[in-house]
């Protein structure tokens, strides 16, 4: 409308010019419609801050403990910063509290929910309204949001929280006309943030803040550390436990086992008049809604739920996809939080498993089976260090299912992961898993299945290295009866059965055990021919027997020669000679020869099983006891030599009987 004349002399000119000399209701510009009937239009710069300025913030600071480093990042920033992180890790707390301890600074203080474009947009129409309350009906909301964009861009000293904001590409927009205030985003994305701002990436409480926590909603302390530990140290899964523990007068023990028996109930429950859409099942979901369009992604970590939260290498998922789609699958994830990338390989909270292993729908149970297939793949995979890993993983599936629903492969996978934690001596984790394998492969296949009988024999055997001998070499005894019985005398695995029935009872029955290995002898012998590791492996037993452990240096140096030939191959029985062969020589007062032999044998097993395989602790081990007996300097360094081994060996097994053993040695 141009050049236009009004009532009352009233004159307009321009493009889209108005003319009123009186009250004529709704007028159309083409920019928008606005209600102008008794008003008048008031331009930006209208929009006044009162002299104690604007504040705008939620109630979310109450409960709030540590954060003391984020505090202090947030303090040194400028511009925008973003604080990202995993769902109910406590993004607005720190985000509400850092700018409620920030009001004096700014003249504005303004929080806005951000999640999707349109509530940016409506938050920043309501910052134009409590500028200016006269406009409150009379402007559109598109009206408000340019006022504001405008007073923004003209103005400093202001600070937006942008709460939950989705993707960093809906902050383009006010990005593009923002002054020279300060904008705090959280959110869920973790990645993405290079063109917008500094991030701050938000991780779990420590233990002893965690309890603070949970005691500033409820008091209970029976059960809190085990409980605080379970939830992850999470902030939102501590509140929600604490206010229902205190609502129904439970202490934090009775709902770790309610959290146990009933996963999906609790994960979803809350206190009356608490938030539903801020359960931890809720909140995560959004974040499996927003993953639906990569299937992916959402399998990848339906998988990993059943494993371990750390330590998972991504060539344990190949089989699910091509490299490209297993890369996508877990670039999303990461992106969102999810999921961390620890040196490459994702790692992911335990609650977030928790709740994932806790929706009952098809694909769970579909999950589960392919976590299984994956960990059976990769311990075929001809590389070494994996069976670690692999056993770390299976350990945890074990705890995440019932004993009574263990199938014959899950039960394989216990009994491969239980065996390997026998090699690495760690007692308290090899018996639980291999008598979940004995007692699924007793139902799957019955006692005299060639399966069943080899877990039992693990089984055995890692109650020997405990207190249990004598029903350790009980259960041998029966062991060695049944393969008799079903496999008869000549079956190579009737022969291992003996030699671990004779290594048993070498200590309180050396004839007993002398007998046993003697026949072993003569059938290896007979069988397989004296160059085989079976027969070798008798006679160096048998030798070990007859001479109280205390066996000749010649003997020995024979023995490892013949190991050496063996044929086939066996490089831990070359290994376990040496080792013995290296004590020898220490007691015969050849010290630096000794040494020699322990070194030549920790390469020979860093070559077998890499430089995390027990038996190079072992063979480290045994280089520390042959130093320790010679001359003081040889002592100095078998000291330095032995704490580096037992760091060496915390770090890759943690606790066990093999560091309790360095420890004794340096002792």
């Amino acid at each position: 409308m141009t050049g236009v004349t009004g009532v009352a002399g009233a004159e307009a000119s321009g493009e889209r010019s108005v003319a009123a000399g009186g009250a004529i209701g709704r007028v159309n510009t083409g920019d928008f419609v606005t209600q102008v009937e008794r008003a008048t239009l008031l331009p930006p710069e209208a929009l006044r801050v009162g002299a104690s300025g604007l504040v705008h913030l939620p109630e979310r600071t109450r409960l709030f403990v540590g954060r003391e480093r984020e505090l202090a990042l947030l303090d040194a920033g400028s511009g925008v910063q973003v604080i990202c992180g995993l769902g109910g890790i406590g993004k607005s707390t720190l985000a509400a509290r850092w700018a409620a301890d920030r009001v004096a600074d700014h003249t504005v203080v303004w929080w806005i929910t951000a999640e999707t474009p349109a509530e940016l947009d409506a938050g920043l129409a309501e910052l134009a309204r409590a500028m200016q309350p006269s406009v409150v009906g009379v402007l559109p909301e598109d009206a408000l949001r340019e006022r504001a964009l405008q007073w923004l861009a003209t103005n400093e000293g202001w600070l937006l929280v942008l709460d939950n904001v989705s993707d960093p590409a809906d902050l383009r927009p006010l990005l593009a006309r923002a002054g020279s205030g300060r904008i705090l985003v959280t959110s869920r994305r973790a990645t993405g943030w290079q063109d917008v701002g500094r991030t701050v990436a938000l991780e779990v409480l420590d233990p002893e803040e965690a309890a603070e926590l949970f005691r500033g909603v409820c008091e209970a302390d029976d059960g809190l550390d085990a409980l605080c530990e379970e939830l992850g140290y999470l902030p939102l899964a501590l509140k929600q436990a604490a206010a229902y523990c205190a609502e129904a007068g439970i202490p934090p023990r009775t709902y770790a086992e309610l959290l146990a028996a009933y996963p999906a109930e609790m994960f979803a429950a809350t206190a009356e008049g608490g938030e539903a859409a801020r359960t931890l099942s809720r909140v995560w979901q959004v974040t499996l809604d927003r993953l639906g369009d990569t299937p992916m992604a959402v399998m990848v970590l339906r998988v990993i739920a059943w494993w371990a939260p750390e330590g998972i290498p991504r060539r344990f998922l190949e089989p699910l996809g091509t490299p490209l789609e297993i890369t996508e699958a877990v670039r999303r994830l990461a992106a969102h939080s999810m999921i961390t990338l620890r040196n490459g390989e994702p790692a992911v909270h335990r609650l977030v498993q928790a709740v994932v292993r806790a929706d009952l729908a098809e694909p769970t149970a579909l999950a589960r089976e392919f976590a299984v297939r994956l960990l059976h793949h990769a311990a075929s995979l001809d590389e070494s260090g994996w069976e670690r890993q692999v056993a770390v993983h299976a350990e945890a599936l074990a705890g995440h299912t019932p004993q009574a629903e263990d199938t014959e492969s899950e039960a394989m996978l216990f009994w491969l992961a239980g065996t390997f934690f026998g090699m690495d001596m760690a007692v308290s984790r090899s018996r639980p898993l291999c008598e979940r394998a004995v007692h699924a492969l007793r139902r799957v296949h019955g006692p005299d299945h060639p399966h069943t009988l080899g877990a039992v024999q693990s089984l055995a055997l890692t109650m020997g290295m405990a207190d249990g001998e004598d029903a350790s070499i009980d259960l041998l005894a029966g062991n060695l009866a049944d393969r008799l019985r079903v496999h008869g005398p000549d079956d190579p695995d009737t022969l291992r059965a003996r030699w671990f029935l004779a290594e048993a009872v070498q200590g309180r029955d050396p004839e007993r055990a002398a007998a046993l290995l003697t026949e072993n002898i003569e059938h290896s012998r007979r069988l397989l021919g004296p160059s085989h590791p079976l027969t070798i492996q008798a006679r160096y037993a048998l030798l070990q027997t007859l001479t109280g452990q205390n066996p000749e240096v010649a003997a020995l140096e024979e023995l490892a020669t013949e190991a050496e030939q063996a044929s086939p191959g066996d490089v831990l029985l070359e290994t376990t000679i040496k080792r013995a062969l290296a004590l020898a020589l220490s007691a015969a007062g050849e010290t630096e020869r000794a040494f020699s032999v322990a070194e030549e044998v920790t390469e020979m097993s860093r070559r077998m099983g890499g430089g995390a395989d027990s038996h190079v602790f072992l063979s480290r081990l045994i280089g520390v006891r042959v130093l320790g007996q010679g001359a003081q300097e040889q002592r100095d360094r078998a000291q330095a030599l032995g704490a580096e081994l037992l760091d060496d060996c915390l770090r890759v097994l943690g606790e066990c009987e093999l560091t309790q053993l360095i420890r004794q040695e340096l002792a």
